[in-house]
Parts: structure tokens; C-alpha cells; sequence
């Protein structure tokens, strides 16, 4: 299933629970034929995602809902900015502003964060990556807004890359065993995925290594001084990334090691949401 075809069902998922047999606040307070406006309202400095998510929220619900849009997704945004005026039925304004709410709120406070942790790499070559740590069901909205913040996806599920992490080697009986087993298996299905892999220890690393057609490999709770002895054995060889508790405090430690990138799975596990509001104009 497509990334599109899954928001679709989210929408459409979202409005189910919301609205159940009926708005029925809405509908027995406001006449359908009632017009007006609303303005998205921004409360709290930050970085705007869900512009977009937004606009196909609106339209899936009302065709007829007119967006004029101030203020694109990835802009800085401060208290007081308005986003964009929604015109059209005041029964569809009401019907869809908590939804719309809840998926910029929370996309903003994700690209928000996203947005710290990038500039807390600026002047080095690494990456900030997110993880599969997300909200169940909207993990491609949460991944949306890591781009927007400047991260990178690392991947969006189990389908698109091969990631032997510790239970799946302990499992397997080792590196060696995962990482042959992985071979084989996309040899056997013709599939071309990256194959990446997570090591505890050198010991570890260095048999990844002395494998071969491994893409990345992931340093789990490395610390670094010793991140930065496996990016020297590494030496370019392959793609390198730093994992395990990594936070805003840490990262540009780890950032000076030379890896390639770091996973944080707080950008979209812990993340407050940007305050903002709908208000009728």
C-alpha cells in the first residue's frame, strides 16, 4: 500500500471515531446553509508541518472548503503567525478542526524537535534519522514531518530495508547466520534491499565487517570514545550509524566521531505538540 493510500485510511479512520453517526453539537446549533471562515492560529514558536495534510483533510471532508495558505510547511513560525483561512460551510469548519488540529499540533512539535537536533549537527557530515518508535497508524504522517524538520527517514517499515538488530542475530545464531540468511533470502525473492546491521561490541563489528555485503551498520550503545575507534577500523568501508539513548546533550559527541548518521527515536516517541489553534474569523 501506497504512503498516500495509507493517509487516505487514516482520514477516513479519523473522522469514523470522531464523528461516529453525527457532529450532532454542530448540527443542532449551526443551519447548513451557514457560511464562514476560520484561521489557523499558531500559539507557540516552532517549525509548521501538516499544511499539506491539512488542505486533504478539508477537501476529503467538503469539497467545497476554500484554503488560502499564508504560511507553507517547514517555515519558522512564532506566536501570533495564521497559517491559513479555510472558507466555506461553518458545519464542515467544525467538523474537521480537531482532526486538523491534532495532525498539525502533533507534526509540528515532531518537525520542531527534528529541527533541533539538525542544527545540533550543523558543521559535520551526519544525518539525524528517525525509527519505526511511532504512533500506530500514523507513522507516515510522523515520518512527513521529519523531513520537513530536515531529518531523514531511515526507513518507513519492515518492508523497504533489512535491519538485523540484536534479537534477530541472537535468534539466527549470530552475524554470520543473519547476515547469509539475509543474503540469500533476496537473492531467492530478487530483492534489492540494504542490508544493515546492528553490532554490540568489535568483536561484532569487525566479523560484519569481514562478511561483506553489508550497507550500514549500526553501533548500539557504543560509547564515544569507542565511536570513534569503529568509524577509524570502519574507515569508510561502509555507512556508519550511532544508536541507543543518544539525546540532545549527547549527539554532537557523537556527530564529531564521524558517522554517517544517528538515530533518535525521541523525534517521534516523546515529542510535546506545537500549540495552535482554529479560530472562527
Amino acid at each position: 500500500m501506497k504512503g498516500n493510500e495509507l493517509i487516505d485510511k487514516l482520514i477516513d479512520l479519523a473522522f469514523a471515531e470522531d464523528i461516529g453517526d453525527g457532529d450532532h453539537t454542530t448540527l443542532c446549533s449551526i443551519p447548513s446553509s451557514e457560511m464562514g471562515k476560520a484561521k489557523l492560529l499558531i500559539k507557540e514558536e516552532g517549525i509548521l508541518a501538516g499544511v499539506k495534510v491539512a488542505e486533504e483533510v478539508f477537501r476529503r471532508f467538503d469539497t467545497e472548503l476554500k484554503i488560502d495558505v499564508f504560511i507553507p510547511d517547514g517555515t519558522h513560525v512564532k506566536p501570533g503567525d495564521i497559517a491559513f483561512v479555510v472558507e466555506g460551510k461553518v458545519q464542515s469548519l467544525l467538523q474537521t478542526e480537531r482532526l486538523v488540529l491534532n495532525i498539525m499540533q502533533r507534526m509540528s512539535g515532531i518537525a520542531t524537535t527534528t529541527n533541533k537536533y539538525v542544527k545540533l549537527l550543523e558543521g559535520t557530515k551526519t544525518r539525524v534519522l528517525d525509527t519505526r518508535k511511532t504512533t500506530p497508524g500514523m507513522r507516515m504522517l510522523e515520518k512527513q514531518a521529519v523531513k520537513i524538520g530536515g531529518g531523514v527517514n531511515h526507513r518507513i517499515g519492515l518492508f523497504d530495508m533489512i535491519l538485523l538488530k540484536d534479537n534477530h542475530i541472537d535468534f539466527a545464531g549470530g552475524i554470520e547466520n543473519a547476515v547469509r540468511g539475509a543474503q540469500k533470502y533476496l537473492k531467492e525473492k530478487g530483492k534489492d534491499l540494504k542490508i544493515e546491521v546492528e553490532v554490540r561490541n568489535f568483536d561484532e563489528l569487525n566479523e560484519a565487517l569481514r562478511l561483506g555485503g553489508v550497507n550500514r551498520i549500526m553501533l548500539d550503545n557504543f560509547t564515544p570514545e569507542d565511536t570513534r575507534k569503529a568509524v577509524a577500523i570502519v574507515d569508510g568501508k561502509v555507512e556508519l550509524e550511532s544508536s541507543g539513548g543518544i539525546t540532545e546533550k549527547t549527539i554532537r559527541s557523537y556527530a564529531e566521531c564521524g558517522v554517517d548518521y544517528i538515530s533518535v527515536g525521541a523525534l517521534t516517541h516523546s515529542v510535546k505538540s506545537l500549540d495552535m489553534s482554529l479560530k472562527a474569523v
